[in-house]
């Protein structure tokens, strides 16, 4: 099925031009002027995962993400936001709005959206949801363990290094910091996922589960975004309840998933930003 048919099967009506934008995503315009954005996806489970990630995100309408028209185990056909330039006034209203997302909560660290898979992605990268009794056995087993052994099975990492991912995991009750409830996280939450459009900024192609907020304000931060301090500033100020004490010494910690994660699917330079950071990480106890 290619992304005309899928549109026309998932969400109806005739589509009058399909305009691919690179790897497995197109825009299409229907007759009647609307226009839909269909992508493929990437894995088992792929559509499946973001479909119930966006609906779960945007279920209280605190921050904008796109409708979910429909989604089969191929395809998912999405709103199609027209981009526009970041704006202080959407680079605030997405901090606040994220701030009220996060404390919505989650049944339990690691679980998935309500009706998403177990086997989900990031990216490229699969990624498994399964719940934990607590933040660190989670991060540990589902998101950084794993992440190693695919980096070793590619003779990224030496016997020594993997030690230091060792430690990490092992010290992480000391390292997280005050314990919290889960949070609903977008999960993916990088300057390519943050939609700007003429008004609002959006979220798009979640990771969502459950897990720690910070990890959200990490991800912005990995690779920058524009009007970073006026998101983190207004999260910080609008939050019901407060960050805790040393949540910008603990960065590099929550950056610790998707470094290796970037490293497993991508190798180069990633591994090494992984042992630093978690070199860093291991400072701090």
């Amino acid at each position: 099925m290619n992304a005309r048919e899928a549109i026309e099967r998932l969400h109806g009506g005739r589509v009058a031009r399909v305009s691919p934008r690179g790897g497995s995503i197109s825009v299409a315009s229907l007759e009647g002027d609307e226009a839909v954005v269909a992508k493929r996806g990437v894995g088992p489970g792929a559509t499946a995962a973001e479909a119930a990630g966006l609906r779960w995100l945007g279920e209280h309408g605190d921050v904008p993400v796109p409708t979910v028209y429909g989604h089969d185990d191929e395809w998912i056909v999405l709103e199609y936001i027209p981009p526009g330039a970041p704006s202080k006034q959407a680079a605030e209203e997405l901090g606040r709005g994220l701030a009220k997302v996060h404390l919505r909560g989650a049944p339990a660290f690691g679980s998935p959206p309500p009706g998403g898979p177990a086997g989900a992605w990031m990216g490229v990268a699969p990624m498994r949801n399964e719940s934990h009794p607590d933040w660190p056995s989670f991060y540990a087993r589902q998101r950084i363990e794993p992440y190693v052994r695919m980096c070793v099975d590619q003779g990224l990492f030496t016997a020594g290094q993997v030690a230091i991912f060792d430690r990490v995991c092992e010290r992480l009750p000391g390292l997280a910091g005050p314990p919290e409830p889960p949070a609903r996280l977008h999960g993916d939450a990088w300057n390519g996922n943050v939609h700007w459009s003429d008004r609002q900024a959006w979220l798009i192609d979640p990771a969502a589960h459950g897990g720690h907020r910070e990890g959200d304000l990490a991800m912005l931060q990995l690779f920058g975004a524009p009007l970073l301090d006026r998101i983190l500033g207004a999260y910080a100020e609008s939050a019901e309840r407060p960050l805790a004490d040393g949540w910008r010494d603990r960065v590099e910690l929550h950056q610790l998933f998707p470094l290796l994660m970037h490293a497993a699917v991508f190798g180069g330079g990633y591994a090494g930003q992984a042992l630093s950071a978690a070199r860093k990480v291991l400072r701090l106890t």
